[in-house]
């Protein structure tokens, strides 16, 4: 029986050969469970393993080692970066965020509004892009921190974060990027965009779960969330996890190295695409949200109408294709997605919308073998249509 093909990356990536190889270095190591912490040599092998790991992911960011702050995954990063900022204040004040965030930013700042905080949350067009004029009219006088994503997780729609960067300054505005979904296909630089707080996650880069970075500019602003010891620079208490820094660190230095992926990958994703809208010609609309607009190369938020997305997605999982009704993060909600809710779908397309979203290990053969499931799955007088083209063979 066939593999399953796994088109789900957006949700979490497999552990890359590289960090693999990394951890298990690492545990082949006598001293590699020390506590950092602790002032004997095991403490101290431990403390040199990790530090190597922090410049290493610093270096991806374009950041320096001490501003990296190791916590639990992109979650906590949000979380850090948000309501650490807000605890470092003397008193409630003023957030703009956007509609269309992760439920890690959105859940964040509807804490900190029932605790007296203002919240503005911009909308989107129907492409998912924020509007950055409308980023400039939301701040005032008490507005001390702006949230926007750079890319969606559900749409793969990348955010004008230079231009929302640029206003951020100019009216003395901390900056927050989530750049989690980002982060394995876009280059990273904390300097361009100038963010103040940046959030990524280990597993989304083919690293382990369990840890993520937020990245601190040095005198930005952020307290503790939790009570306890001094690590991470009296920033995020509780002793570190060395094995999981240095598998993130690994990986790193994998998305670095393939320098190649976005290219390669935009390939397959927009074949995948044009295929499914050529076997679905007559059948049924099929469209691709956000595609008028910068996306993650990729990511397919894709609906045909008229189907349930759930059913859908049962239907695939039989058929050996993991695909996603949507965000992980919502999975078992019976609401319709906020972000094709802001973009102004109906709840009726919401649900007959899935995601779509390829690793860097994709291959071209996995395309075309989901494409023929999909055609399948959508409707079966797809198979007069079928017929693969010569420039669907050649894809690489």
């Amino acid at each position: 029986m066939p593999s399953t093909i796994y088109l789900d990356h957006n949700a979490t990536s497999p552990l890359c050969e590289t960090s693999r190889d990394a951890m298990q270095s690492l545990l082949q190591d006598d001293g590699s469970w020390g506590n950092p912490s602790s002032p004997h040599a095991t403490g101290h092998a431990a403390r040199i393993r990790l530090e190597e790991a922090r410049e290493t992911v610093a270096d991806f960011l374009g950041g320096d080692a001490h501003e990296i702050v190791f916590v639990s995954g992109g979650t906590e990063a949000d979380n850090l970066a948000i309501r650490g900022h807000a605890r470092a204040a003397s008193q409630p004040g003023h957030i703009v965020t956007s509609a269309v965030e992760h439920p890690a930013v959105l859940e964040a700042v509807a804490e900190l509004e029932r605790i007296g905080w203002e919240v503005t949350r911009v909308g989107v067009d129907p492409s998912g892009l924020v509007d950055p004029e409308e980023i400039r009219a939301a701040i005032n006088p008490k507005t001390s921190l702006v949230s926007i994503m750079a890319a969606n997780n559900e749409t793969g729609v990348m955010q004008p974060i230079e231009d929302i960067a640029a206003i951020a300054r100019e009216r003395g505005v901390a900056l927050h990027v989530d750049a989690v979904q980002a982060a394995p296909w876009v280059s990273i630089d904390v300097d361009d965009p100038a963010a103040d707080y940046l959030s990524i996650s280990s597993h989304k880069l083919g690293g382990p779960a369990g840890i993520g970075a937020l990245w601190v500019r040095e005198g930005a602003p952020v307290a503790p969330l939790l009570a306890g010891g001094g690590q991470e620079q009296r920033r995020r208490p509780g002793t570190e996890a060395v094995l999981l820094a240095c598998g993130f660190a690994a990986a790193t230095r994998a998305v670095q190295a393939d320098a190649d992926r976005t290219r390669r990958i935009r390939a397959l994703r927009d074949r995948f695409e044009s295929e499914i809208a050529r076997r679905a010609r007559g059948v049924r609309a099929v469209r691709a949200h956000g595609a008028a607009v910068m996306r993650l190369p990729n990511t397919t938020s894709l609906m045909a109408e008229g189907l349930d997305n759930e059913t859908l997605v049962v239907k695939l999982d039989l058929m050996g294709i993991a695909v996603s009704t949507g965000s992980a993060c919502s999975t078992g909600s019976s609401r319709p997605s906020h972000v094709l809710a802001a973009m102004g779908l109906t709840a009726e397309q919401s649900r007959a919308t899935i995601r779509i979203s390829l690793g860097r290990a994709t291959m071209p053969s996995e395309i075309e073998r989901a494409v023929d499931a999909i055609a399948d799955a959508i409707g079966p007088t797809t198979h007069a249509a079928r017929g693969r083209t010569d420039a669907a063979r050649k894809v690489s």
